[in-house]
């Protein structure tokens, strides 16, 4: 443990402390599996917290960077780059949206797709009091623009006054968004499946009726994918699952397999009376390494059926996690979709549970204070799923 202590002293003494970390150092990455400064083994079911959707050192992808960097890493906005019509071409096809947006993070993302937003609103009427309806116990992001829009008071509290004009309603309960649409919004902005609140999917009723609300009233619709995009529920962005596009759509996380990236997506619509140039930008966004990570990933979802394959594998770790909540009084529910599972706890605290299996070798996450996340790469199998299990297991017993 000697490394162990000698990083963490030296990280304390100088970096801001704005994360109470695990006391883990991570070395390097093979597979689904990660390795600490001590040599210890962890299997991996929480993705850098989704980011890692093929793992670590997937096949082709090391080398598509590495191919990069040889070329050419920064240019700026001003110019174009081969990486950026190419892949720029990719995700608007995959992602059935018709112009994209290429930003540094998914709280970037978020900020963009406000600013396009409350542009196209301004542009029908001219006003600057336009209001824009959030979900509660959503989560979008730490910028201010984002927090502004992130249901839970406690993120919030000591940055107010935030960005005004908005309102909270209650996920999947349409007559709490109902009341408090009027004729100044703008926009409704959500998670098609809720991370951060606690991992819940959004029931399709709810999202068409939100759908036929904002197609009748002229509101644009704003779907948060950061999380639970790019293959994680079983389709490539969650709203596929329900057959619901949105105006406006984020992603990043998995989509630069952990290379920093997000982009928001916009329909037609949207695109054609939002942001114009001068109205938006960003100095690395989009750069041709970052782009050269999402175009790798996209091929490589496509060639090497990514998606087919979460969809192959979720109804095995389905039924193995409801065996846990059948065996143990403690769990009382599981939810999500794919590969964005969450086993609601009560009456055992989830951080002890979580510790536990880092002493066993497993990284899992949570999701409020009574969810066990689990957000594994999406190329785990049937053998890496029983072995969490067992993990797991091992760790609900309090084993070292």
């Amino acid at each position: 443990m000697k490394n162990t202590q000698q990083n963490i002293d030296k990280a304390e003494n100088n970096v801001l402390h704005t994360y109470n970390r695990f006391p883990i150092v991570l070395e390097k990455g093979e597979g689904v599996y990660l390795y600490d400064v001590d040599g210890k083994e962890y299997l991996d079911f929480g993705s850098g917290i989704g980011v890692m959707g093929l793992g670590y050192h997937y096949q082709g992808f090391d080398e598509a960077l590495k191919g990069q960097i040889d070329k050419l890493t920064h240019t700026s906005n001003l110019f174009y780059s081969d990486s950026l019509a190419d892949t720029a071409q990719k995700l608007v096809a995959a992602s059935e949206m018709d112009k994209v947006f290429f930003t540094n993070s998914g709280a970037e993302a978020v900020e963009g797709a406000i600013k396009a937003a409350r542009k196209y609103a301004y542009n029908k009427d001219g006003r600057t009091d336009h209001e824009i309806i959030a979900m509660n116990q959503s989560f979008h992001g730490r910028s201010m623009g984002a927090l502004s829009v992130t249901g839970n008071p406690s993120y919030q509290k000591a940055f107010k006054p935030l960005m005004g004009g908005v309102k909270f309603a209650d996920f999947n309960k349409i007559d709490s968004v109902k009341s408090q649409i009027n004729e100044r919004t703008c926009a409704i902005i959500l998670e098609v499946v809720q991370g951060e609140g606690g991992i819940y999917p959004a029931e399709p009723a709810f999202l068409k009726e939100i759908k036929e609300i904002c197609e009748s009233q002229d509101i644009l619709l704003i779907f948060d994918e950061i999380q639970c995009g790019m293959g994680r529920t079983g389709e490539l962005f969650a709203w596929q699952q329900y057959g619901i596009a949105p105006d406006i759509m984020t992603c990043a996380k998995a989509l630069g397999g952990g290379i920093p990236v997000g982009a928001f997506l916009l329909n037609e619509k949207a695109a054609k009376s939002s942001l114009v140039p001068g109205d938006h930008g960003t100095t690395y966004g989009g750069n041709p390494l970052a782009l050269a990570a999402v175009g790798t990933i996209l091929n490589i979802f496509e060639e090497d059926e990514i998606v087919k394959h979460v969809q192959k594998m979720t109804p095995y770790l389905e039924k193995k996690l409801d065996t846990l909540i059948e065996k143990y009084d403690f769990l009382v529910q599981r939810r999500g979709m794919g590969f964005m599972q969450g086993l609601i706890v009560k009456d055992k605290a989830v951080g002890e549970i979580i510790k536990n299996c880092q002493a066993q070798g497993l990284i899992i996450l949570s999701a409020g204070t009574d969810v066990l996340r689990l957000l594994p790469p999406l190329i785990i199998t049937e053998t890496h799923i029983d072995e969490m299990i067992i993990k797991l297991e091992q760790s609900f017993l309090g084993e070292k």
